[in-house]
């Protein structure tokens, strides 16, 4: 199944076999048919890993049917939880940056992996049919280039029915045919995707320890009970690779953002979607933002952030210690949604103001059954009255329609 690429404001390219962060693991429906030809990746310098399905926290499991839900006092261990938790039903590895040629040409690119699982953890034996599957994979990839005027994107999908994509196989953490994310010894990550006429290959090294969001080690998405997340993030790596771009090739450096979130359920009913904001500025802070879309158009207090600064100590942060105010509004000539794509944002206690501004208008990643923003951005600002820039990624969802799935 392919979701089609594409190119520029309009044209869409064919493809081969086939994000979000997060989430939009939701769009099962789009994989069940999927499958495609087998892919692999060298790991000769990679860390072999045991089973880590025997090594996690005992399970929080209201009944045997259920999938494990996301509860406060999670013991979060490295690399450990870098792997698969095939417990709960949705996950995903999430990687953003910004990158830069030699000569300053600015690249931004997304790559996330995905689970939905199918079978809850007690239906997993009695079968040895490749055809009956634990969980649905797909992955989304995308490249912006400002210059070029040029965004291109992909979705791939699969069942996975014969190791053409999977997760936590020794080193590599997640798969979908030539799509790879590896998982070093020495605890950098290695990404590699294509497009019908693009390529990426990185080398990403953490300059960070992994940041714990939510209060207790939980990121609540709502109020009530089950309506929240495991989440993490390494929000500063150094990157360097390598970029093609039709005939052109590019050596690359730049800064990596990577998430990890896992949940069986998270957006509770009245709610649309959400503006998640994860900015890198020159000083070497870091923050991550999200507000929670109510459909009555108002944002939900449980909305929240992270503020990390320089020397890796972190703040949390409630809704009502920022500001975010869209500045500017980009509406999209293919699916007419309007996406609000610049923003002036205040964390009033660090001193912290800043607008961000899209490297591009449409970063619009329109994926059947999906549609969302989600870009590259530079940002300028002060804090503590010194001037401020940096860079960032911008996710928008719910634009082009309420994340139904998400409340099932």
């Amino acid at each position: 199944m392919d979701s089609g690429l594409a190119r520029g404001p309009a044209e869409r390219l064919g493809g081969g076999a086939q994000r979000m962060k997060k989430l939009l693991l939701f769009c099962v429906v789009a994989v069940v048919a999927a499958g495609g030809s087998a892919a692999s990746m060298k790991a000769d310098d990679a860390a072999p890993q045991a089973d880590l399905r025997s090594t996690r926290p005992p399970l929080h499991q209201s009944a045997p049917a259920d999938w494990e839900t996301a509860r406060p006092g999670w013991r979060y261990d490295f690399p450990r939880d870098h792997h698969l938790h095939d417990n709960f039903k949705t996950e995903w590895w999430y990687f953003t940056g910004n990158l830069a040629n030699a000569k300053g040409r600015p690249f931004g690119y997304e790559l996330t992996f995905f689970r939905q699982g199918v079978r809850p953890p007690h239906e997993r034996t009695g079968t040895t049919s490749r055809f009956v599957i634990d969980d649905l994979k797909f992955a989304h990839f995308a490249l912006t280039d400002p210059e070029g005027k040029r965004f291109l994107f992909q979705q791939k999908t699969s069942r996975g029915s014969f190791g053409e994509a999977g997760f936590s196989e020794g080193a590599r953490l997640a798969w979908i045919e030539s799509w790879n994310l590896l998982l070093n010894r020495d605890g950098s990550f290695d990404l590699a995707a294509n497009l019908t006429d693009a390529a990426l290959q990185l080398h990403l090294v953490p300059l960070k320890s992994p940041v714990i969001h939510g209060a207790n080690g939980l990121s609540e998405k709502a109020a009530g009970g089950g309506h929240a997340s495991l989440y993490y993030s390494i929000t500063r790596l150094r990157t360097t690779g390598q970029l093609q771009l039709a005939d052109e090739r590019f050596s690359v450096t730049g800064t990596s953002w990577f998430d990890h979130e896992w949940a069986t359920n998270q957006l509770a009913p009245g709610q649309a979607g959400w503006n998640w904001v994860s900015a890198q500025f020159d000083d070497g802070t870091e923050l991550m933002l999200y507000e929670m879309r109510l459909t009555n158009g108002k944002i939900d207090p449980i909305s929240s952030g992270t503020f990390v600064r320089a020397d890796g100590s972190v703040l949390r942060l409630t809704k009502a210690d920022f500001e975010m105010e869209p500045t500017r509004s980009w509406k999209s000539q293919e699916t007419k949604a309007s996406y609000p794509i610049a923003w002036k944002i205040a964390v009033p206690r660090e001193q912290l103001q800043f607008t961000i501004a899209p490297l591009l208008p449409n970063q619009e990643l329109v994926l059947a059954p999906i549609i969302y923003w989600e870009g590259a951005f530079d940002l300028e600002g002060t804090r503590a009255g010194q001037k401020i820039a940096g860079r960032g990624y911008l996710e928008l969802t719910g634009y082009a329609g309420p994340l139904r799935e998400l409340n099932r």
